[in-house]
Order: C-alpha cells, then structure tokens, then sequence
C-alpha cells in the first residue's frame, strides 16, 4: 500500500511526482545521507554560519496536493541544535539554513524563530531539541504555511507563499508562474540528525482533519457564489438533465422529469424506447438480436459506419464464446440434474472445422442472422438497473416498455487467473482451419460456466462465425487500409478459444465483463442518435467533462483550491 499515494491521490506522478526522500545531488556537501535517503546527518566543521548545510527532496511539492505536510523527527540536536526545517525553491544556496535567502523559509530550533527570505528571525514558537517532532505543512490553496510541534499545532509562520507553477507552461504567462517549493532542512553543527517522513509512515499530527475542514471551506465557496439569472440557469440545467435521460432511453423518467419541471415533452416516444430494447439486447450480451433489431428499426446505420459494425461482429462473437448469444444459447440442449448438458459434452470431443465461406459481412451487412423459435415458457427477464428504473413508476404506476426484451437474460461476470490450454494459441489453429483440423477442448470453465453453452454445435457454429468474422476483416481491409484497432480487437477475440476458462484468465478475461457490454451499448446509442442530427453525446456530459478539465486546468496553473474541488466531489457532497 503506497501511503503516499493515498494521502495526495489527485497528482499525476508522471506529470508532477511527489517528493518522497532527500535529494543526493540538491545538497551541500556537509550532509549525509541514508536510510534510503530519508535520515540526514551533518558532517561539517560546525565553526560558523559559513558552515550551514542544507538538502531539499527529490521533488517540489505539486499544487494538486491542495495540503502538502511532512515531518521531521530530530535524532540528535549535536552539539548546538542549529537547525531548521521549511522550504525552498530550487537554486536557493544549500550552503545556508532554510530561510536566510529570498524564496527560502524556515523555522529553526536554537531559538525557535521564523525566518522569511530573511536573516532576521521573528518570534514564532518553542524551541526544540533531541526527539521532538516538527511537522510542516502548506496550504496550497491561500499560499500559507504553518508548523506543528509533537502534534501541537504551533499556527500560521508564513503567509504568501509562491506555492507552485504549472506542469504545462504553455498554459500560463511565463512572467505569472510561481515557484515551486521543496521540503528543506537545514543543519550547523556536528552531531546532528533528523529522519524524515514524507508520509511513508503515519503523521504525529493529525493532518487529515485539516484537510477535511479546507474541504468544506472550498465547498463553501462554490454553495455562496451568487449565479447571475438564476431562472435562466435553472431553465438550461432542466433541459440538460432531460436530453440526457432521452439520450439513455430513459422514457418514463423523462416524460415524468418534463412534466414536473413544466417542459414540453415532444420527444418520440417510440424511437426512445426502441433504443431502450437495443440497448437491453447489448447489455445481455444477445449482440445477433441487437445487429438485427438496429439494422430493422434503423436502417442504413450500420451499413454506413463499416468499423461499428465490425466491433458489433466481433462482440457477437465474444458472447458467443460466453454461451450468451442467442446463436449458441438456441443450442443449448436441456440441462439435466446437476447442471451437466444432457448432451454429449465438448470435453474429449474431437470435431472437424466447417470450412471458410464465401461472401461476409461487408456486402450483407444483414447475414448470418438468428433463424429460431422463441420458447412459449415462462422466463425470468434480468436488465440493466438504470433501465429497470427508467420503466417504473411513473405518475405511481408501473410502465411497461413497448420495447420489452422477452426471454433469458444472462449477465455472467469475470473472475481472475485463468490459464491457456488446448494447445491453441490466440485461437489461430481452430479458426484458420489449416492442417488437422480436429481440437480436443475442456470446455468447463469457472463456476460451471461453459465454452459457448457447452454443446459441440454450438462450437462448431461460433467457429464457422469467426471465419466469417476474419473474412469480414480482411475485406474491410482490403477496401478501407489498414486499421490497428479493428486488428486488435480481433486478436483479443480469437484469443478467448485458446482457454478452457477465459473468465478467470487476466489476459483476456476482461472482455466478458459486463462493463464491456455497457461501453458498446453507449456506442451503438450515440451512434443512432448522431444519424437523427442529435449530439452524440448529451449536453450534461459534456458540461461534467468540460468541469473536470477546467479542474485539472486550474491544479496545473498552481490554483490550489481545485484539489479540493473536484466535480465527483462536488456531486458526492450534494447526494
């Protein structure tokens, strides 16, 4: 567990890492390090002034830490316990006690002054000495600065501080950036120790309250600033939040949103809730009916965007895999007790590849479509909880969507740590067909799940579809070029035939889950929502987005205040 890391988890390390242990180069040649570069020792001649030392950290502190802290324990105060402890930016002369130079401040334990960019101290706290612990903390946010003594807050030591600078220059004015301050100590005399905790371990101080009281002080600000026409802005947030309850094919909620909020509702009920059923379809994982049922209601769509209907193929063959395709799950012969197929099993079963057929995807768009009965018995229909929720109560009475999915509903999870088997690698020598063309497959997976249902019919179909799948591909390719995406996504695909449980492997695994379905619904959505000259992606996100962006833009221009304003924040603080 990086403590560190849990402490500022909105800096970006590879941008702006954080400082966590005494530079070996930023320091004066009297200072020792070791420990890991945590503890610092004074080797100097101790005489005078002229023999101060000093080490600042690795890293500068980033603005995004909003309140930045660490603490320093004194091993050993030497002979004269000439020490200080602060901050300063890079170039400050380390051959000086932190806060005798311009842009360096420190607070000193001989006679427990504060010195400010200046020789002269002034009267700040108590002196210390052998096994105190000094803690130094900068509010990032109004540019203060303030020491804590064994856990005693000691209060404000320093004011207008030149907290940060961008990571990103291009985005503020060189003549406006502020410097960027290190952790610094600073030591005199020969004997003299300090171990350093940047939050590797825990604090003496409790600085997590003071965060938490900056928190509400920087939601205070937003709750008080006073919006300008306020009915207008309420008028345009009402219209946001009911385009994106539309946009998501939440008709039962929106129509009840417009009505009590007093908006018109002329939105078309039908196509609402037609992309409803889609997205239901897509969310079971039933890719073959959504490819159907879009290219029925909407037509045109797919045939247009060539790549979205490549990715929807090769989802249907994922599902496949899964056993949750109506493909394959038609296939499925009836279970006997204990869940085992009343059929012969895949296990132990040798079978012969159907050859590649001609033709493919990109000149009928519309093939290898389902060719099957729907079973007359009662099911128990399952679906996402944001559509359950869009569906009910509306008006206090149930609402049942003209667009209702009928029939099994699977939504299988992933688990972790598969392993390849089957002596198929990526899937290649059973879908290339080239050689012998016979496979021996455990098919059981994890918790009783099963390649493709479990039914060699069902193998030997969802095989003949990844050839068809691979033709589709090299057609696409031959007319349009190249296309690294479309490449990789089939290869991930045809991986999963390579494993007797690709639910526990971590190296394709992740494309049975279920967050995977909720991405291609999202897309398949927009996309038929952009070709009806709507935005494919509602207002509201957008404006969320455009918020966070502006947050990360102010954390990189050295507003410290955004690092505790974030837009996630913000919602969590009103729910």
């Amino acid at each position: 567990m990086d403590r560190i890391k849990q402490l500022y988890h909105l800096v970006d390390e590879s941008e702006t890492p954080l400082p966590r242990a005494w530079s070996p180069v930023d320091k004066y040649q009297y200072i020792s390090l070791s420990q890991n570069n945590l503890r610092a020792q004074y080797k100097g001649k101790g005489q005078s002034h002229k023999d101060a030392a000093s080490v600042r950290a690795t890293n500068p502190i980033p603005a995004s830490c909003g309140l930045y802290y660490f603490e320093v324990k004194i091993v050993s105060k030497g002979r004269d316990g000439y020490m200080g402890i602060g901050l300063s930016i890079q170039g400050v002369s380390t051959n000086r006690l932190p806060g005798w130079d311009k842009y360096s401040y420190g607070y000193h334990g001989d006679d427990g002054h504060s010195f400010c960019s200046s020789g002269n101290g002034k009267t700040y706290g108590p002196t210390f000495t052998t096994d105190d612990v000094i803690g130094c903390a900068v509010n990032l946010m109004d540019g203060t600065c303030y020491y804590t003594k064994n856990g005693v807050n000691l209060g404000i030591a320093f004011t207008d501080l030149p907290v940060s600078k961008p990571a990103r220059k291009r985005i503020v004015d060189v003549k406006k950036r502020k410097a960027n301050l290190y952790p610094t100590v600073g030591m005199q005399t020969v004997g003299e120790i300090i171990d350093a905790n940047f939050g590797q371990a825990p604090f003496v101080y409790d600085i997590e309250n003071d965060r938490r009281e900056l928190v509400m002080q920087a939601v205070s600000r937003v709750d008080s600033y006073v919006i300008p026409d306020r009915h207008s802005h309420q008028s345009m947030l009402q219209k946001m939040i009911q385009s994106y309850l539309v946009h998501h094919g939440f008709s039962a909620t929106a129509e009840t949103f417009a009505r009590s909020t007093g908006q018109e509702f002329t939105e078309d009920l039908v196509s609402i809730r037609n992309r409803q059923k889609i997205q239901r379809l897509v969310l079971a994982g039933r890719i073959s009916e959504a490819i159907e049922t879009t290219q029925r209601l909407y037509s045109g769509i797919l045939e247009k965007d060539h790549n979205l209907l490549f990715r929807l193929k090769v989802r249907q063959f994922i599902e496949m895999i899964a056993g949750a395709d109506s493909e394959v799950k038609n296939l499925r012969s009836p279970k006997v007790h204990g869940g085992s197929p009343s059929s012969t099993p895949l296990y132990g079963t040798s079978y012969t590849s159907p050859q590649s057929q001609s033709g493919g995807f990109l000149s009928n768009p519309g093939s290898f479509r389902r060719s099957r009965s729907r079973s007359k018995s009662p099911t128990v229909q399952q679906t996402h909880p944001s559509v359950i929720q869009s569906t009910r109560y509306a008006n206090g009475k149930t609402e049942q969507s003209i667009a209702e999915v009928d029939g099994d509903v699977d939504m299988e999870g992933s688990q972790t740590n598969g392993q390849c088997s089957n002596g198929v690698q990526n899937g290649s020598s059973v879908l290339n067909g080239a050689g012998t063309s016979h496979t021996s497959m455990d098919v059981q997976g994890s918790a009783g799940k099963q390649l493709c249902g479990g039914t060699s019919a069902a193998l030997e179909k969802t095989l003949t579809f990844g050839r068809e799948l691979q033709a589709f591909s090299n057609q696409l390719k031959e007319k349009y070029g190249k296309n690294e995406t479309n490449k990789k996504m089939i290869e991930n695909a045809f991986s999963l035939i390579a494993y007797v449980d690709p639910w526990s492997s971590k190296a394709v695994g992740w494309q049975l889950e279920q967050s995977q379905r909720e991405i291609l619904g999202d897309i398949l959505n927009s996309a038929i929502v952009e070709n009806y000259r709507m935005p494919g992606r509602p207002p509201l996100e957008e404006a969320l987005a455009h918020g966070c962006e502006l947050g990360n833009l102010m954390i990189q221009s050295g507003n410290g205040i955004a690092a505790f304003l974030s837009v996630k924040g913000l919602l969590e603080q009103d729910s």
